[in-house]
């Protein structure tokens, strides 16, 4: 699930890609550490960090987890172990799950358009965009170095927002630093334009556009979901979402949605707080329909404006087949251009 901020970026698996180029082809290094008197009772994973300060601690963490840090011949796996000065630890650094993570892999991507700086590709549904427990391979990351193998030297090979696993459509993603840095600004900036297609198997009862103006934060009965959240009680962020009615009947609506924020799972919130879950929603309350086998939201259009030469960008991308498929089953008419 992609339970995280659009928006954030952090260099920290530089770390970990580092150490998958330059010790994948070699057996692992195994290290001695003694523990240095200024360290002495100190918590075992700082005692890591300053002893082997070229790693991040997140890639130290998941070598604990996986058994390769040891004291006299056992195994550790507690962060919060106590050390004492002159003791000997033993760490084997090698390559986990996460530091695999970043090869590069060869897929089919539909690349729209490309020049030196960005390319902008049309996701389907299904490709989890950035390695996480559970999908450490088959990534939309994993196949942008596939296609670009100078992009192990940015921070997510380029990615700079995100859509979910089962959200089709368009995204842009940077080739060097320079576009990198200029789009995650833009975004903040709210100067990138996004506008996506939803279905609900519900009418629309409302006016033909709305506002929604809720903030959204991790639900407090549920932690694996997102939800509208009272600020005054609960942390979260600002979130704007305006929404057109494209075509409705009794069967359900089909909604043009046009993010002013990007925040986590939003579009999925604020249909879900309309009392209109996305079809195949099942995590906000959608229904499963047989033409639709995962959530009904698409990234149809992009807008922005090219972050190193200025030009105007637009791109749209039609609606895929299952959306289609019920589009027509339920009647429901579409204009992509209006």
């Amino acid at each position: 699930m992609s339970s995280h901020s659009e928006l954030d970026e952090t260099d920290e698996f530089q770390d970990e890609t580092s150490f998958n180029a330059t010790s994948s082809a070699k057996s692992a290094e195994v290290r001695e550490l003694i523990v240095p008197p200024e360290l002495h009772g100190q918590r075992l994973d700082r005692m890591l960090v300053a002893g082997v300060p070229e790693f991040s601690r997140s890639y130290l963490q998941q070598l604990l987890e996986d058994g390769a840090v040891s004291h006299i011949g056992l195994k550790q796996a507690k962060s919060s172990q106590k050390v004492k000065a002159g003791e000997v630890w033993t760490i084997e650094l090698r390559a986990t799950p996460q530091s695999q993570a970043f090869k590069p892999e060869q897929m089919p991507l539909h690349v729209v358009y490309e020049d030196a700086h960005l390319r902008v590709i049309d996701k389907p549904a299904g490709l989890v965009v950035h390695p996480a427990p559970g999908n450490w391979s088959g990534t939309l990351m994993n196949g942008l170095l596939g296609l670009d193998s100078q992009l192990t030297d940015l921070p997510r090979a380029g990615i700079v927002h995100r859509l979910d696993k089962d959200t089709s459509g368009l995204m842009v993603v940077a080739r060097n630093r320079l576009a990198m840095d200029a789009l995650v600004q833009k975004i903040a900036a709210r100067d990138i334009h996004r506008q996506y297609v939803a279905m609900s198997d519900r009418p629309w009862t409302s006016s033909k556009q709305k506002t929604v103006d809720l903030p959204i934060g991790r639900d407090p009965a549920n932690r694996l979901r997102m939800a509208v959240v009272d600020l005054t009680r609960h942390s979260g962020k600002v979130a704007k979402t305006q929404f057109h009615v494209l075509s409705q009947n009794e069967q359900g609506s089909l909604v043009r949605c046009i993010l002013e924020t990007g925040r986590t799972h939003q579009i999925r919130v604020h249909m879900a707080w309309l009392k209109l879950p996305l079809v195949g929603d099942t995590l906000y309350g959608g229904a499963i329909h047989n033409l639709m086998p995962r959530q009904a939201l698409h990234a149809e259009r992009l807008s922005f404006d090219h972050p190193i030469t200025g030009q105007a960008m637009d791109f749209l991308s039609p609606l895929p087949a299952d959306f289609e498929s019920l589009r027509q089953a339920w009647s429901l008419s579409y204009n992509e251009k209006a």
